[in-house]
């Protein structure tokens, strides 16, 4: 296929309204025009691929995803180019783990050239939205759920497709700040042999507990240890984690089934190599973390992700003591390394590695 029909539907909102929403669009909290959809069904395999204003979606009670949660989704970024362009970052990356995903929950496989048409209906159609200045972007969120309508544990007959986009600030409410995060002392994410890996719903409600528990103690976020062992870090609620040592070493916790393979992840070992400091990937033993830290062998930590890009975290809390990461205030590797990953996005800085994707 690789082409999404146009909608011939009018705008749902004014351009005075969309206007004033771009001036502060905060983060998930205003979505566009319209969206993009295909349908899948095991007699006919996928729908053609269509534009349709964005709006409610009309369900079953007994549709398969309330009941066994088979869905999953993906994010990534639309971002506007000094020339008016609009570029999006590894979206095949993007595409290969929603196949990924869709696999470990017995949902069909969206092909790569549909995936990447789905993002260029949708922007196309709301080129308005993606806003001009600063960092903010187009926040595209694909997603895919079981919609037949049956009680029985199998996987579904029909599953639907959509993206939605939403114009997007800054993440965290305070912006560009170390954040606080609260180490969880029972919850883990995910397990091992799980969904950890996927990028799925249960994942996410999973860490809402630890969410929480994070909220209540004063901290932005938590941290999660390997369920198996309690003794490794994870990952956070939704983004990787990394480790920066005095000796130039920078580490991120091993992929091992449980941890989701972030596309900022891997782009961050890349450019760490390129600017000469030691990337490696491997096991992070929390104890040893945190005498680490205390002995100054540690100098900065960050978090990373799709939404909040790169953030500093400046403190680790838990039930027993509280150690700040260097000063407390944002590393040096780590904001380099965030304006080095920006500046590719906006194309403010040479795309050397080619990860740049025209969308309109």
């Amino acid at each position: 296929m690789g082409e999404y029909r146009a909608s011939s539907a009018p705008r749902r909102i004014s351009n005075e309204e969309r206007e004033r929403i771009l001036k502060d669009p905060g983060f998930g909290d205003n979505f566009t025009d319209y969206m993009a959809h295909q349908r899948w069904t095991e007699a006919e395999g996928w729908s053609e691929g269509e534009i349709l204003p964005y709006g409610p979606l009309s369900l079953q009670p007994a549709a398969a995803v309330f009941h066994y949660a088979q869905e999953i989704f993906e994010g990534l970024k639309a971002f506007r180019h000094a020339d008016e362009s609009v570029w999006t970052f590894r979206p095949e990356k993007n595409a290969a783990r929603i196949q990924n995903s869709a696999r470990r929950l017995a949902l069909p496989e969206i092909s790569t050239e549909d995936f990447l048409a789905s993002l260029r209906g949708v922007v196309s159609a709301d080129e308005p939205w993606v806003p001009t200045g600063g960092e903010s972007s187009l926040y595209l969120r694909p997603f895919m759920f079981a919609s037949e309508s049956f009680l029985g544990v199998r996987a579904a007959h029909t599953v639907d497709y959509y993206v939605i986009a939403s114009p997007a600030g800054n993440y965290f409410p305070r912006g560009v700040q170390p954040l606080v995060v609260w180490v969880s002392p029972l919850a883990a994410r995910a397990g091992r042999g799980g969904t950890g890996f996927a990028k799925c719903g249960g994942n996410y409600a999973s860490s809402l507990q630890g969410k929480y528990e994070a909220a209540k103690a004063g901290a932005d976020e938590v941290m999660f240890l390997d369920s198996e062992t309690h003794s490794n870090i994870d990952e956070l609620s939704g983004m990787n984690i990394f480790v920066v040592y005095a000796d130039g070493r920078i580490v991120t916790p091993t992929l091992t089934g449980s941890i989701l393979p972030g596309v900022t992840r891997e782009s961050i070992l890349t450019l760490a190599a390129d600017r000469g400091l030691s990337p490696s990937e491997e096991s992070v033993n929390y104890e040893a973390l945190t005498a680490d830290i205390a002995a100054g062998r540690v100098t900065e930590m960050f978090a990373c992700g799709t939404a909040a890009v790169i953030n500093p975290i400046g403190e680790l809390r838990d039930e027993k003591a509280t150690w700040t990461i260097g000063n407390g205030r944002s590393g040096e590797v780590t904001m380099a390394l965030r304006e080095e990953l920006t500046g590719i996005q906006y194309g403010r800085v040479e795309d050397r590695h080619g990860w740049l994707t025209r969308l309109v």
